[in-house]
Parts: structure tokens; sequence; C-alpha cells
């Protein structure tokens, strides 16, 4: 296991490759970010962009989402896995805003996980980036990352995880963390293909070095 110092250094040497690392979401408010990150489960970043692109100049605040039946926003966002489940939760999670928040996303936790179809990884993608509140959001990525690199253990869960990277991070660094872990995660410690041979993290690396002896170089 990495300390929280070894932890630390990860964390810049990501953002010295990483410098622009953001929110890949496009979005103009922070409604517009909740509902792409609900679309974002088990999808690309690209393909709901793709998606919100359309569906942003249609539907503008929640009352939108309410005032069409769910198959016309099944229909509208159908290129996206699990849209039926999606759009039933967009247009409940709207409807809930509307009610019960005076038609402005909610700023706590508690309050956004009480939303439908948004959970912790969610609610934190929105309280960071939409509000900016300090927080890591937990996603495939950063959860492979911190695994690898031992900053984490491979049995960890994803809870697990947040709670130790926000435990060996500094509360002012958890935000851009967040940004961080995902661009090294998705652009360069990739799932299949990792590039441990150009990682600069690779001799701190416990996953790295197996890579890199099943790929028959020297870590």
């Amino acid at each position: 296991m990495l300390t929280n110092k070894e932890t630390v250094m990860c964390i810049k040497t990501m953002a010295e490759m990483f410098p622009a690392a953001h929110c890949e979401l496009e979005h103009k408010n922070t409604f517009e970010l909740l509902v792409a990150v609900v679309l974002s489960a088990q999808c690309t970043d690209i393909l709901v962009n793709r998606v919100t692109a359309s569906l942003f100049e249609k539907y503008h605040e929640p009352k939108d989402y309410t005032s069409v039946p769910v198959e016309e926003l099944e229909n509208d966002i159908r290129s996206i896995g699990l849209y039926r489940n999606k759009a039933k939760n967009i247009q409940a999670l709207s409807h809930k805003i509307m009610v019960e928040f005076d038609g402005e996303v909610p700023r706590t936790h508690a309050e956004l996980e009480s939303l439908p179809g948004v959970g912790r990884k969610t609610a934190n993608v929105v309280l960071s980036v939409g509000f900016g509140v300090p927080a890591i959001a937990v996603d495939t990525h950063v959860e492979r990352v911190s695994k690898r690199l031992g900053i984490c253990r491979w049995k960890d869960s994803v809870i697990e995880v947040e709670k130790t990277l926000m435990r060996k991070l500094p509360k002012e660094m958890w935000s851009d963390a967040h940004h961080d872990l995902i661009f090294f995660g998705r652009y360069h410690c990739k799932a299949k293909k990792p590039e441990c041979s150009t990682c600069p993290l690779l001799y701190l690396c416990r996953e790295g070095k197996k890579q890199a002896k099943a790929r028959g170089f020297d870590g």
C-alpha cells in the first residue's frame, strides 16, 4: 500500500501528465450536468455528449422533461445503453426537483442521493463539478488506477476506495485528483492496454511491474 506522501506524489505526476484534466461531460449548468452524469452510467462520455448536444436543445429545465411522454424521452436517448431506465429516472428526478427543491438541484449528498437514479458517484460529481465542493467520485478509471498503483487494496469496495483516497489526499486536492485519476486511467493506464513501458509511476506500481514482465521489458 502506498503511503500518503506517495499517493500525493502520484496525483501530482498525473496532473503534470494531463494538466487540462477536467469533466468531459458537456453542460451549461448544474442541472444539465446532473442529467449528463445519470446518462453516463455504463456509457462513454463521448456518446453522452453526442446525445446531449440535441437533448439540451430540446429540454432546458426540469419541467421540460416532465412535460413529454416517457416514450418520447426514451426515443431522444435511445442510442444510450439502459435508455428506458434512464428516461424513467430523469423524469422522476426532474419531478422531485420541482416538487421538493423548488426547481433547483440540491446541494447536499443526502438530498442528491434521494433523487431517482442518483448514487454516491453521481452525487460526488455534481457536488464537485457543479458546486465546487471537494469530493472524489470513484468511477471505473479511479478504482482501477487506485488499485493497480496500490493506493487501495484489490478487495476494497468503491466506497472504501473513496474513503482511502480522501484519507490519503489533502482535502484541497480531492476534486482535481478525481479528474487527474480519470484522465490517467482513460488515456494512459487503460483497462486492456496500459502504457506501462512509458509510465513515470511504473517504479511504484505493483500491477505495472507484472505487466512489464509479461510484455518483456524491465520495470
